[in-house]
């Protein structure tokens, strides 16, 4: 053994041992690489789709966040003029009531005039040419130069008018005290009496005459208000012709005369009695300073903010540091006196960006990036714009529609900050990930290094002595025997090694006497298989002529064309093709006189014993019309029993459908349980009929009799009528689908007015080009009649 051992290298390059290490070293080394580097690739890709979706979801959630905020702030804008459009309806109600009944407002004017005199007489002012009440009253009523008598006093007319108004006195003041804040309510009249009565009392012409030199003199409303009467008379005209279907009307921004604030005006024009003219308008002013606190409450992110514009650019609302960035020039900026409105527009920005952006409906909740200026560098932002309710507008000249815009700006780095912290977040983990993953791999390789080494150790120290056993048995020392004392496959070959030993001993002393015996066993074993093969060729030979014989007979019974053709009146072509060397369907014409029985059958699958069965239905077929049964029912139901009792005895298990065409004197009558038939007209139109309910498969009960029923068909010259079994609608092309009754309907219907064998020609070619080089697994039989 010590020679063998010394023989055997131990640890050399061409050593088992070295070349185990390298195989299952590197194949270990080669998986650990492999598996550690698709952890850190799906570890990295992990991190970029995480990065992704967290990035898209967040980008999404805050996109939503920002068109909600729009959204809630439109909202707030809305709410808050609709509660003033409330206030002035309420007002304008009250008021359009004392004008419908006139009655009433002479009476509440003389009340009020008597109870209340200070809201009804008017004290003339030399210096300014105009008359206004005393203070006292809640309302000051201003009466201009132009609308006094000779002495200084209220023409009649315009003294009615002051008395009749004096109903704002009792509305005016709880409208004021509720609902939305409002500057001032007030009631101007007609173009004839324009006086002006304002809650609260104020100095009002006073005002009227150090901001607006030469107004006394001049028609107040072309004066203060140019355009804006005009449209209200053609309103009255036409009520379809408002911009916007409501009879409120806002004004633009600008300078109250009184308070020096910039104010928006509500009108709403008071109508006659017969809703042709004016007569006269009721409004409400509130401050710039209550829509602006609404877009300046705007707060998103750090320095996000909002801004109110209208369609024209020109921004109603914005906070200063908003105004800075995105570079709007206010009024002084221009120039402008800031007593008539203000101008400030978006067009006018020295951000360029700004200055382009679109106001246009199609812009509605769209999200916009635009880039601005900012301290030497370009920085992304975020714009929404979200359009309030259209209203009727007044700035100068007619009044149109308007849609005020709610605008939302935000830089993209506050916005998107969370996004920002997630996605280093991640990196930052992807990293750690990372490095254990590395730290993982190199530890593994380690031990596993360190593992193939000692498990290579101990295979391989029971592999040489295995191979020095091996060598001893070369040099035919049959004793050999290994003791190798480990209990795994090392051992297991060691045990099997010595096993193979001792039956090469046994054998190598008994192997003549073995030969002998296997020689003699195969040459017996051979001898068997010869004569079972000659049996069976016997058989098949037998087999063969059997089914040729029963082919040959089934195919004798099928009517010959000699019979198809003496039948007067109609053409019948038929083809039959079966699917194995016998067929189980069933075709046949019998005639007796002048009654013509055509039949097709399916017997349940195909071969001999279908074969047979056919064979019988066609034969009693042929001897119930042999003894003149006419009657369709008693025809089907007769066959039904002997072909029963048959296959009872023969036990075969089998049965058929089967349906029967009587024709006689240009009548067709349609029985049994089959297929559908198909007729196609002479003009070409096809119909369909269902023979479900006309019977029942033959062979399944003694008595069908209940369940067979007839259907007459209507059968003109030039009618042809299709039979077929379901080896035609069932046949399959390559990709399995099936031919089907329709195909089988168009193939027929394309050929109608052409004589029966053509349409049966025609039909298989096209049968055949479906089926291609398919196996046939079903019988085929095709019968066409046609009426001649």
């Amino acid at each position: 053994m010590k020679a063998d051992d010394e023989r055997t290298p131990r640890f050399g390059l061409r050593s088992f041992r070295a070349k185990f290490v390298l195989v299952v070293g590197g194949a270990v080394l080669f998986d650990l690489l492999l598996s550690g580097g698709l952890a850190l690739w799906n570890v990295q890709k992990l991190s970029r789709d995480a990065t992704s979706e967290v990035g898209e979801g967040l980008t999404t959630a805050n996109q939503e966040y920002i068109r909600s905020y729009a959204q809630s702030t439109a909202s707030s804008v809305d709410l808050l003029l609709d509660r003033v459009h409330g206030d002035v309806k309420a007002l304008a109600g009250v008021l359009q009531a004392q004008i419908d009944d006139p009655k009433r407002q002479q009476q509440v004017g003389a009340t009020l005039a008597q109870q209340a005199p200070a809201s009804v007489k008017v004290v003339y002012d030399a210096k300014g040419d105009w008359a206004q009440n005393l203070a006292g009253a809640p309302s000051v009523v201003s009466v201009w130069g132009y609308l006094l008598g000779a002495d200084h006093t209220p023409l009649p007319s315009v003294q009615q008018e002051i008395e009749d108004s004096t109903v704002i006195d009792l509305v005016a003041p709880t409208l004021m005290a509720s609902g939305s804040s409002k500057l001032q309510m007030y009631y101007i009249g007609p173009k004839e009496r324009p006086i002006f009565r304002t809650v609260p009392y104020t100095d009002q012409a006073q005002t009227f005459d150090r901001l607006y030199p030469g107004h006394n003199k001049a028609e107040f409303w072309e004066f203060f208000f140019p355009g804006i009467y005009g449209s209200w008379q053609e309103w009255a005209r036409d009520p379809a012709s408002r911009p916007v279907p409501d009879d409120i009307t806002q004004t633009a921004p600008y300078t109250d005369a009184i308070t020096g604030k910039l104010i928006v005006s509500f009108f709403h024009p008071l109508w006659t009695r017969d809703r042709t003219g004016i007569a006269g308008t009721a409004g409400a002013d509130i401050t710039l300073d209550q829509l602006a606190e609404v877009v300046e409450r705007v707060k998103i992110a750090e320095t996000g903010f909002g801004f109110l514009t209208m369609s024209t650019g020109n921004v109603v609302a914005i906070n200063p540091s908003g105004q800075a960035i995105i570079g709007l020039r206010s009024s002084s900026d221009t120039g402008a006196q800031g007593v008539t409105g203000l101008e400030r527009s978006l067009h006018g920005s020295t951000q360029p960006a700004i200055a382009s952006l679109p106001l246009d409906q199609n812009n509605d909740g769209v999200i916009q990036h635009i880039m601005l200026d900012g301290k030497g560098e370009r920085v992304p932002y975020i714009v929404v714009l979200k359009r309030l309710k259209p209203t009727n507008l007044w700035s100068s000249g007619p009044i149109k529609s308007e849609t005020m815009s709610v605008g939302i700006v935000v830089p993209e780095r506050e916005i998107y900050a969370s996004l920002f912290a997630a996605q280093d977040s991640i990196s930052r983990a992807t990293n750690r990930i990372l490095l254990f993953q590395i730290a993982a791999i190199v530890v593994s390789l380690l031990i596993v290094f360190a593992a193939v080494l000692g498990i290579s150790k101990r295979i391989t120290r029971g592999l040489r002595a295995l191979a020095s056993a091996a060598q001893r048995l070369q040099s035919k020392d049959y004793s050999v025997r290994v003791s190798i004392p480990t209990r795994d496959e090392v051992g297991a070959v060691g045990t099997a090694f010595n096993r193979m030993a001792e039956q090469i001993s046994f054998h190598t002393e008994n192997l003549e006497q073995l030969v002998d015996e296997r020689t003699r066993e195969l040459g017996d074993a051979n001898q068997e298989i010869s004569e079972l093969n000659e049996k069976l060729r016997d058989e098949n030979v037998r087999l063969g002529a059997e089914l040729a014989v029963a082919k040959h007979i089934q195919m004798m019974v099928l009517p010959k064309p000699f019979e198809l053709e003496a039948i007067p009146g109609l053409e019948i072509a038929a083809y039959m093709r079966p699917a194995d060397e016998v067929g189980g369907d069933y075709y046949d014409v019998l005639q007796n006189g002048s009654r013509v029985k055509i039949g097709i059958g399916d017997v349940t699958g195909h071969g001999l014993e279908s074969g047979v069965l056919m064979l019988m239905v066609q034969s009693v077929a042929r001897a119930l019309q042999e003894t003149n049964e006419g009657d369709p029912r008693r025809f089907l139901d007769r066959l039904n029993r002997a072909i029963y009792k048959n296959i009872e005895r023969t036990n075969t298990g089998k049965h058929l459908s089967l349906a029967f065409l009587d024709f006689e004197d240009e009548r067709v009558t349609l029985s049994g349980q089959h297929e559908e038939v198909l007729v196609v007209r002479a003009d070409g139109e096809v119909e369909r009929i269902d023979t479900i309910d006309l019977g029942l498969p033959v062979g399944l009960e003694n008595d069908i009799s209940p369940f067979i029923a007839t259907h007459d068909i209507r059968f003109g010259s030039g009618d042809v009528i299709v039979l077929h079994t379901d080896g035609v609608t069932e046949a399959e092309d390559k990709d399995r689908k099936l031919f089907g009754f329709e195909r089988l309907s168009q193939s027929a219907q394309k050929r109608h007015g052409a004589s029966a064998e053509e349409i049966k020609t025609g039909i298989i070619e096209d049968l055949m080009a479906h089926i291609g080089i398919q196996k046939i697994h079903d019988d085929i039989t095709l019968v066409i009649i046609r009426h001649t």
